[in-house]
């Protein structure tokens, strides 16, 4: 896989692994189904917890090859989402003004679009990097 390709990161990986009974890790390498399992179950109680710090590089390299490198950093967009998603920032950061603007007067439409990214952001990603 050459670095042009290189849609996410192996090194953030293993930090959201760390919380990874949150899901957080699986969300990230876009597996929101299974992300949504592992926050309500503390990650299958621990064990799929465990067994993912083995499974990462086959998550890394298949979202590598599942999404789209271009302007847009999947990692930064994540980080913002985490951190600043119901202020709408990553939506800034894709270009996404008015529903940017949206998520800061309501707060990422009382979390709930907010939430509705953690579910969508890597497809949302690969749109404005394959509109370039």
């Amino acid at each position: 896989m050459n670095a042009a390709n290189d849609t996410h990161s192996k090194t953030i990986g293993y930090i959201l692994w760390i919380f990874g009974f949150t899901g957080s890790h699986r969300f990230y390498y876009g597996r929101p189904v299974t992300g949504t399992i592992w926050f309500f179950t503390l990650g299958l109680l621990g064990i799929g917890w465990l067994i993912d710090l083995f499974l990462i590089p086959g998550m890394d390299r298949e979202a590598d090859l599942r999404y789209r490198a271009g302007r847009v950093n999947y990692t930064v967009a994540w980080v913002l989402l985490t951190f600043l998603g119901l202020l709408g920032v990553h939506r800034f950061y894709l270009g996404k003004w008015i529903t940017g603007l949206i998520y800061l007067l309501t707060a990422g439409l009382l979390g709930i679009g907010y939430l509705y990214d953690f579910w969508t952001l890597n497809d949302q990603i690969t749109v404005v990097n394959a509109s370039e």
